[in-house]
């Protein structure tokens, strides 16, 4: 489908921010509209066709050493609840 307009943004705060200007839809993960949605700022649309999701995944090469660092960030997100 062809959408014409006059705004092009490719990230979900951008989006947020133009649909709280009232400049039309945002298709955002619910993290980014949810205060707004709370307060009344936004309302959902299409809650019917919104998808899930189980949450981040995070993929590196097996093959490699990871940094200490990374590790440890591994380990931190693995547990966190």
């Amino acid at each position: 489908m062809e959408v014409k307009g006059q705004l092009l943004v490719n990230n979900a705060p951008q989006k947020v921010r133009a649909a709280l200007a009232g400049l039309g839809l945002a298709c955002v993960p619910e993290d980014y509209a949810r205060l707004h949605l709370k307060r009344g700022d936004l309302v959902e649309a299409l809650g019917d066709w919104a998808k899930t999701h189980a949450g981040f995944h995070r993929y590196y090469p097996s093959r490699r050493q990871p940094t200490p660092a990374f590790s440890l960030l591994v380990e931190a997100l693995r547990y966190r609840a």
